[in-house]
């Protein structure tokens, strides 16, 4: 009996461990956010010409560094419960999530846009390396997005909808150009 006890004692920390919070969910968006910015930034900074490959895996970085960022966010998601989540988390969430819309936008434009001065690198295998960070991290925000729509209270799921088209949309331009 003591042993069964334990065991159930156990297993409720256990389920404790693994629960996420809303908070950890705005936190992930945050990061998320943050890693967007400085991934657009370093691809602006880029120059058109004349780009050194050490700052093209620099880009590189922070795109897988910017997947594993989503990743834990739909971790997070995922680990949150009940659902829907309360509305009042899911407007917060929502607004968070349409800031960084037209980060992310931003982002795969000027990924595209640089395209040519990737491909004029003096090492080949820059332009599949980007195209390959694209289709890891359109995989990954396809799944946040899925997460965070399941999550959703109803009222709030065609402008969460509306927002995974947007970026879906930003994504497929920016592999299908590096195609």
């Amino acid at each position: 009996m003591k042993f069964q006890s334990g065991f159930i004692v156990l297993a409720s920390l256990v389920s404790v461990a693994f629960a996420s919070t809303v908070a950890d969910v705005e936190a992930d968006i945050a990061t998320i956010t943050s890693q967007t910015k400085s991934l657009d930034q370093a691809i602006i900074a880029f120059p058109n010409s004349g780009g050194s490959l050490i700052n093209a895996l620099a880009i590189h970085t922070d795109a897988v560094n910017l997947g594993s960022a989503i990743d834990k966010g739909t971790t997070d998601v995922n680990g949150v419960t009940p659902k829907p989540i309360a509305e009042a988390d899911g407007k917060t969430i929502l607004s968070a999530v349409q800031t960084l819309q037209p980060i992310i936008i931003d982002t795969v434009t000027q990924i595209v846009a640089k395209k040519a001065a990737f491909q004029a690198l003096p090492i080949g295998g820059i332009p599949a390396l980007v195209k390959q960070d694209l289709v890891n991290l359109n995989a990954s925000t396809s799944k946040f997005e899925a997460a965070l729509i399941a999550s959703a209270p109803a009222d709030l799921v065609s402008a969460a909808t509306a927002i995974k088209s947007a970026v879906d949309a930003a994504l497929a331009s920016g592999i299908a150009a590096y195609s």
